[in-house]
């Protein structure tokens, strides 16, 4: 049987077709957040605990997230029913690109930047928060709240959540565990 020689479109298209099916693969291995999640004691830390009055995840309980291959959307109810305000949302698109969510809360209009990145099987989203100084300088200040969500098991969600020290503070990590209802 004679040899043949491959062309330089040959492999092109091989090293294109190899790498589709690694990204194909990469993606396919992304776990789904979708549910309905109810906060739950986490009894593996002293981590957040809804009851003490911890931040925990900075998102409400119970939460409900939709996934689908480019973007996570996460909504819960801030506000009592009798306050006739609709539950919060926010979005973050999956592919690193920045989102923008806004929301009404106090004494204004809140803007809140994100990036969301896998890194493994977690997924990292990182939000840049822009709120008024509050010594009055005029000056707004960029706080930042880092989330990683992952998966114990298919009904057990974790949430690390960094914020970052503001004004001179130290920054602070909560773990807040889900569990799928």
């Amino acid at each position: 049987m004679p040899v043949r020689r491959l062309d330089s479109h040959s492999i092109w298209f091989a090293a294109l077709a190899i790498h589709a099916s690694a990204a194909s693969v990469a993606v396919a291995q992304h776990p789904s957040f979708a549910g309905r999640w109810v906060a739950a004691p986490d009894t593996t830390t002293s981590g957040a605990n809804p009851a003490t009055g911890s931040p925990g995840s900075g998102w409400g309980t119970p939460l409900t997230i939709a996934q689908d291959r480019t973007r996570l959307t996460v909504e819960y109810s801030f506000f009592s029913r009798y306050d006739l305000q609709p539950p919060l949302q926010f979005t973050y698109a999956l592919d690193g690109t920045e989102t923008k969510n806004t929301v009404m809360l106090g004494l204004g209009v809140q803007e809140q930047f994100s990036r969301a990145v896998w890194s493994g099987s977690a997924l990292v989203i990182t939000t840049v928060h822009i709120v008024a100084n509050p010594a009055g300088a005029g000056d707004s200040l960029r706080v930042e709240v880092t989330r990683r969500l992952s998966l114990d098991s298919p009904t057990r969600l974790i949430a690390e959540t960094t914020r970052a020290g503001v004004l001179g503070g130290p920054s602070s990590t909560t773990r807040t565990v889900y569990t799928k209802q």
